[in-house]
């Protein structure tokens, strides 16, 4: 059995005001938009995107960093690598000498 969708009043009317408002205050104009006009408020729209977006990939870092830094210090992992092991006759190509 399908229940019956029910749409509260005040949705209802305020769909109507508006649609009665927008139709009322309407006035007739004769004017032209030229799709020049429209094409270059599209390409500054653009640009403009455009250039934020490569504000915040080159600033991405010192955004993160002004963001985390409230958090605590994030801890460093070293790597070290081990310059004997080249030198060794034992050791293969890769620098790994078999050794557990």
């Amino acid at each position: 059995m399908r229940k019956n969708r029910f749409i509260p009043g005040w949705i209802i009317m305020t769909t109507v005001f508006f649609v009665a408002g927008f139709n009322l205050q309407t006035i007739n104009v004769h004017a032209y938009i030229d799709p020049s006009a429209v094409t270059y408020v599209i390409q500054a729209v653009a640009g403009v995107v455009i250039a934020l977006g490569a504000a915040l990939t080159i600033f991405r870092h010192k955004i993160f960093a002004f963001l985390k830094k409230g958090k605590g210090e994030e801890e460093k992992k070293e790597i070290h690598f081990d310059d004997d092991a080249s030198s060794d006759d034992s050791a293969s190509s890769d620098g790994f000498n078999g050794e557990a």
